[in-house]
């Protein structure tokens, strides 16, 4: 397998250059070559396996042999997800339907999908434990005989993806992370849990901005050549191909995990007569849903994708419109919106280029009926190039109704409000809350203790999925699998808020207290409290780009430069 940049100019990679090069040099990002597609005997065999045994599988098709060998990959995949706190590491949980009087059974099959079980309770430690371990392994061979290749792992994040670096990078020879993440615009506790971590390979640098901006900043040092090359820089944003490889696995767990709980054997022998899916996916960078895309195209029996963003919708009127543009506000482009689901603000997401790609050159379930050709690629490319080129002079780009049309044979979409958001995490709770009662008031011993918690980003996703399931015809049953993305511990200030605030009067009947932040929170994000910090602040003069850059290059030089002399 190789892989080639979105706007053409880089090709034929091997995975392991691809990875290290996160950014193509021509500002594109990496894809493979070809999208194997693999027989559904062979999918549904793989039913059986664990986590890591799965992914394994999913791996070996997109990684020559000669690059990582069986007996490696599945000695590494083993390791990354060892460090999850349950052996399913993506356990599924089903919801209960509490949209009161409406009795559409779809949405009694509605499921959310843990995510955040892995070291910083959120759904990038998947990814970015597997990577960190991608890195080192890739850089002992480099060094086996003696040698001191180092990187520069630089990210951006909004909030998940600099803990989840930072815990999978942190202390690993020859290599050092910074993440760059807007001052102020992280809940504390991803704040906490990034500047308290202080190994010395570890940099965290607040940026006076958006998240946009720190993305901006990350994508301008990889296209300075002379200095991306010096400095070795290597990315962990979801821009890297292997994280997008990493996600996809789940989707095949959590589609096996729900055949298990429906007592469905696999064994279908064709689409035709198997149990559908389709997953709804709170989406601010597109990473994380372009993973269940590159499964449909594997073969996975998936019906529809739900793009769930929250008010920075910039998807969602895509996918209405054909139209990618930034908002407009008295000829200005508008700022990014500061919602209750702060991961997913985000004015441009990277990772709809690699999609986009794959629908100009005639690519929706299947490949392109004339073929994956060259010919097909370069004018593919050759359209990306164009419209991000006119994204960054003109804030947006639109596609022909032939390039929409093939999104939505895969796609549908859905903008959920912060009002909509705190009211699904107040039902949820209180629902379950008030069952509780009743069975303990009954002398039910085998009643759940405690009522099921949505984090902000995840309830974005269960919103869009009640509305969807609600447009579908009621004559076949289907199955909603939610992407839960984050443990609720990670923001408590919106879920506290939607719990405590005006509880429902049969809750205050049965007795409810205000919960507290020890009740919604893992152990170990409690702890961070008060522990020491260290981040370096750089401010940009209100927001100048050009003056955050300057600033952060600087920095790298003053932490790691001598790691890297100058040849000039």
């Amino acid at each position: 397998m190789r892989y080639r940049s979105t706007r053409g100019q880089s090709t034929n990679l091997s995975f392991e250059e691809a990875v290290f090069e996160g950014l193509a040099t021509d500002g594109g990002l990496y894809i493979p070559h070809s999208i194997p597609t693999v027989p559904l005997p062979e999918i549904l065999s793989w039913s059986t396996l664990s986590f890591p045994q799965l992914a394994a599988k999913i791996f070996r098709k997109f990684i020559a042999e000669d690059e990582i060998p069986t007996p490696d990959l599945e000695e590494l995949l083993a390791r990354s997800f060892a460090t999850f706190s349950t052996p399913e590491v993506t356990p599924l949980k089903k919801l209960p339907n509490v949209l009161s009087g409406n009795e559409n059974r779809n949405l009694d099959n509605i499921y959310v999908l843990e995510l955040f079980h892995g070291p910083t309770f959120a759904f990038k430690d998947v990814a970015l434990q597997v990577l960190g371990n991608l890195f080192e392994y890739f850089l002992q061979r480099k060094n086996k005989n003696g040698g001191q290749y180092a990187i520069t792992v630089v990210g951006a994040t909004s909030g998940d993806t600099g803990g989840a670096a930072i815990y999978g990078l942190r202390g690993k020879k020859n290599v050092d992370v910074f993440i760059l993440h807007p001052k102020g615009r992280i809940s504390p506790v991803q704040e906490q849990q990034m500047t308290s971590v202080l190994d010395e390979n570890v940099h965290n640098v607040a940026i006076e901005g958006t998240f946009d901006d720190c993305q901006d900043i990350v994508k301008a040092l990889f296209s300075d050549e002379p200095f991306r090359r010096r400095f070795h820089l290597a990315a962990i944003n979801s821009i890297n191909w292997a994280r997008i490889l990493a996600q996809t696995s789940y989707y095949f767990y959590s589609y096996f995990s729900l055949l298990k709980r429906l007592g469905i054997l696999p064994t279908a022998s064709t689409y035709a007569n198997i149990t559908k899916v389709q997953y709804s996916v709170p989406t601010g960078n597109f990473g994380d849903i372009l993973a269940g895309y590159y499964a449909v195209r594997m073969g996975l029996p998936i019906d529809r994708l739900v793009v769930a963003t929250n008010e920075n919708d910039i998807l969602h009127r895509f996918f209405e419109t054909g139209s990618y543009e930034k908002r407009k506000s008295e000829g200005q482009d508008e700022a990014v919106r500061m919602t209750l689901s702060p991961a997913m603000d985000i004015l441009v997401s990277s990772n709809f280029e690699r999609l986009i790609w794959y629908l100009v050159r005639g690519d929706s379930r299947t490949p392109p009926e004339n073929g994956e050709t060259e010919e097909n690629a370069q004018l593919a490319s050759k359209t990306i190039d164009r419209w991000m080129a006119e994204l960054k002079t003109s804030g947006g780009f639109s596609v022909s109704g032939d390039v929409l049309g093939r999104a939505k044979q895969i796609f549908s979409s859905f903008c959920t409000t912060d009002a909509q958001t705190s009211d699904a995490i107040r039902r949820y709770y209180h629902n379950q809350y008030n069952l509780m009662q009743q069975r303990d008031a009954n002398g039910d011993k085998d009643a759940e203790s405690t009522a099921y918690v949505l984090d902000p980003h995840t309830a974005v996703g269960v919103v869009a999925a009640e509305n969807f399931v609600q447009q579908q015809p009621l004559s076949t049953a289907i199955h909603t699998i939610c992407l839960s993305t984050a443990s609720p511990g990670k923001f408590p200030d919106a879920v506290l808020k939607a719990i405590n605030e005006n509880p429902p009067l049969e809750s205050v009947q049965m007795g409810f207290k205000p919960v507290s932040y020890k009740d919604i929170a893992p152990k170990e994000l409690v702890e961070l409290e008060g522990k020491p910090k260290r981040c370096i602040e750089i401010g940009t003069d209100g927001g100048k780009k050009e003056v955050g850059l300057e600033k952060v290059r600087r920095t790298l030089e003053q932490e790691v430069g001598v790691k890297f002399p100058s040849k000039i």
